[in-house]
């Protein structure tokens, strides 16, 4: 068995298990407070959006290791990141398990449930599509797939989108933290357009991919708010600019996107310099 603490070579590779560790945590943590009873007045309830929110937080950390391999010059990002897109399946199963437990385990319901509420619907898509991604994400299944493997994979762009919009409804009222990954998840699609457009890795354009990220995040709260709420947008954009209370959802993810640009820099004078590690790095994923 290929545990996934081991390199290709069966040896024990700790960054892999240190990824895996911190992938089981917060799965591990929520079980033991839902087994103590601290997870409020619906336990259950808890537990099972918590396990929904983190495999939208694992699908795109997933997604982020691709830009952050090349941004920061870390081809040894490329070795788990089919573990973190499994832990993403992974968490997503549970949720939709303990979903299935607060119906009282009654499939009928559930079925029904799935066909008659939208959020639901979307979310079940987006299961169905992972568990996809999931079983052809093996060794054997890429050397069947062939040329057809990477199309396939493509769909983890719009199961996302699925995934996220699923996040969104089911939050009702409060949507920071929706917004706030769908900022990111906007700010990894926006470097693949760059990188598609052969847009330099660089920190200027990084620069302008942060703020891109962030007005684009302000934009989706503001859209959201108003669908749903009928709330102005100009209301939901000028509360942006208000730091009284809270700082909104787009200028955190700003500042998680603005953190690569210094990153960058360094990893490029560390490159240029011939120096260390990250310039043989940058070699390899030159040639990959």
């Amino acid at each position: 068995m290929a545990w996934p603490w081991l390199d290709r070579a069966g040896r024990l590779s700790r960054f892999k298990l240190a990824v895996f560790l911190l992938a089981l945590a917060p799965g591990l943590w929520f079980t033991g407070a839902y087994a103590l009873d601290r997870l409020g007045a619906k336990p259950l309830t808890a537990y099972l959006h918590a396990m929904g929110d983190w495999s939208v937080r694992f699908l795109i950390v997933s997604l982020a290791v691709t830009p952050m391999r090349r941004i920061a010059n870390a081809p040894k990002l490329i070795l788990v990141r089919r573990m973190l897109g499994l832990t993403a399946l992974a968490y997503a199963v549970f949720h939709f398990t303990l979903y299935i437990a607060d119906q009282k385990f009654d499939l009928a319901r559930v079925a029904s449930e799935i066909a008659f509420r939208i959020y639901l619907t979307i979310g079940f898509a987006a299961l169905l599509g992972l568990v996809v991604l999931g079983v052809t994400s093996t060794d054997g299944m890429i050397r069947r797939l062939g040329k057809a493997w990477p199309r396939l994979h493509r769909l983890v762009y719009p199961l996302t989108a699925l995934a996220l919009l699923h996040f969104f409804i089911q939050s009702k009222i409060d949507v920071s933290n929706p917004v706030y990954w769908s900022g990111l998840f906007l700010a990894l699609m926006g470097w693949r357009l760059m990188h598609r457009l052969k847009v330099p890795t660089a920190p200027l354009p990084l620069l302008g991919l942060s703020v891109a990220a962030g007005l684009a995040t302000a934009a989706v709260e503001a859209l959201w708010y108003a669908l749903a709420t009928n709330v102005p947008a100009t209301a939901v954009l000028s509360a942006n600019l208000d730091f009284t209370d809270d700082v909104r959802p787009a200028w955190w993810v700003f500042a998680t996107v603005i953190l690569i640009v210094p990153l960058n820099l360094w990893q490029n004078r560390t490159v240029s310099g011939g120096k260390g590690p990250a310039a043989k790095g940058s070699v390899r994923t030159a040639k990959a």
